[in-house]
């Protein structure tokens, strides 16, 4: 059977308690720089080229499990990523996938930061693994002004649900094209 052909690890998303107070540490403290955000509810980093190795996203302040610290029992992980080649490996990445009756959650999709490409599937644990390609490349010394995106289909998906190889979840369709 058919395997995956990643490239490299990609970038890691984490939900965060205070996005204000993680920004300026991974800022401040790990010398990240940042590319762009979606409203002050999501942000993503970089340490080199990649339009981000790192994002971060707002846990609703309201949340039952705020003050949870992550703890080894559970995932904490939003989803973590790999590099692909092009579309055709992802399109081909579908087709792995399902051979090996691994459940699809969400793509093939286009995010508005960052540009790429993605498609999320499961882990054996219920992680939510990404392959992505295609990301903006912001080169060293190359001047670059972060955008706030607003939070929406846009900057969700820019082919709005149109290639997703499963039906979008209800939740996620109303969440991303809710009228503000």
């Amino acid at each position: 059977m058919e395997k995956l052909r990643p490239k490299k690890l990609g970038h890691l998303v984490l939900v965060v308690r205070d996005i204000q107070k993680s920004v300026k540490f991974y800022t401040e403290v790990m010398g990240l720089q940042v590319s762009d955000w979606i409203d002050d509810q999501m942000v993503f980093l970089r340490s080199g080229a990649d339009h981000h190795d790192l994002a971060l996203s707002q846990i609703p302040k309201d949340s039952p499990d705020i003050n949870d610290l992550p703890r080894y029992s559970r995932p904490g992980v939003e989803h973590f990523s790999y590099l692909v080649e092009d579309r055709a490996e992802i399109e081909r990445t579908v087709e792995v996938l399902k051979a090996h009756g691994v459940e699809i959650v969400r793509g093939i999709g286009k995010h508005g930061p960052g540009e790429n490409l993605f498609l999320v599937f499961k882990d054996p644990d219920g992680n939510n693994v990404e392959v992505y390609c295609e990301m903006t490349q912001i080169p060293a010394g190359i001047p670059h002004e972060a955008k706030v995106w607003e939070r929406n289909i846009d900057s969700f998906d820019q082919y709005r649900f149109k290639h997703f190889v499963v039906p979008p979840p209800q939740a996620v369709i109303d969440a991303k094209t809710k009228k503000s």
